[in-house]
């Protein structure tokens, strides 16, 4: 496994200073949400992608990819009853998959459960229909940019669309390409049936990505959760990939939320060393 960290842990701080804190705490990725950047991914150019991509670089980083797709977006929805509603969402996300490959990023993240939830006179079976839509019509361009989708299970408080990793799971084997697969998020883990390894286990074979935070909405270590039992399991699944922290209360302040985060989970496993 590797460790990264999501940039809006580290608030207003500019890219490189964010970038150069990150990599001296011993992360060696950083995943990046679009909305920090200033303005949607089609407004941002070719010379402005270079230097994120550089600033990233020099720091001895490498970009993760993307999440929060549609955060502080508006007029996008993935399951809106709206046809050319749900073509617009597509086509911003094709848009966010070319700015992902020109940073060097591979994952995009789709948790947005504002831009997911049912909206009147939308069933669940009709909304369902509609995320098969939206990205089956986006595979091609994932294809094109050797880019993932990641598609996030939430809990019920956050949306009522894909509320578990099963159901997402179907939902992936039914779109049936290896460019969409399974985002999974242990503060979302922890409101299922089930606990967090046996949701591991059940749906590794579809995993992707993974978010590593606490049910108090702070980072690994900060709050009750025990990530040896969770660490054991993706390890059981044969997991390498990243282990991005993702954060949603920034009191304890972005220092400590990085540098204890990556102590406490190196403490449990450390990081996979470069080949």
């Amino acid at each position: 496994m590797h460790y990264a960290i999501c940039n809006e842990t580290f608030a207003d701080w500019p890219l490189k200073k964010a970038c150069e804190f990150a990599a001296a705490c011993g992360y060696r990725g950083i995943e990046i949400a679009p909305f920090t950047l200033g303005g949607l991914a089609e407004e941002i150019d070719a010379p402005t992608r270079r230097e994120i991509r550089n600033t990233i670089a020099a720091a001895g980083l490498e970009c993760v990819g993307l999440h929060w797709l549609l955060a502080k977006t508006e007029g996008f929805h993935a399951t809106h009853p709206d046809a050319e509603v749900r073509r617009r969402t597509t086509s911003h996300l094709e848009s966010l998959a070319r700015l992902c490959h020109d940073l060097g990023g591979r994952v995009l993240v789709f948790g947005s459960p504002k831009q997911r939830s049912l909206l009147p006179g939308v069933t669940s079976a009709a909304a369902i229909d509609h995320l098969h839509e939206v990205f089956s019509r986006l595979v091609p361009v994932l294809e094109a940019t050797g880019t993932v989708v990641a598609l996030e299970p939430l809990s019920p408080v956050e949306t009522d669309v894909l509320t578990t990793a099963a159901e997402t799971c179907q939902l992936i084997d039914r779109i049936g390409s290896p460019h969409v697969r399974l985002h999974l998020d242990v503060k979302a883990m922890a409101s299922e049936v089930g606990s967090i390894p046996d949701v591991i286990a059940a749906s590794g074979h579809h995993l992707e990505h993974f978010h590593a935070n606490d049910v108090n909405l702070q980072g690994p270590g900060f709050g009750a959760v025990d990530f040896v039992p969770i660490f054991a399991a993706l390890r059981r699944v044969g997991y390498g990939g990243w282990v991005s922290v993702e954060v949603f209360d920034y009191a304890p302040g972005p220092e400590r939320l990085a540098r204890e985060s990556i102590d406490y989970m190196q403490s449990l496993a450390p990081a996979t060393p470069s080949e």
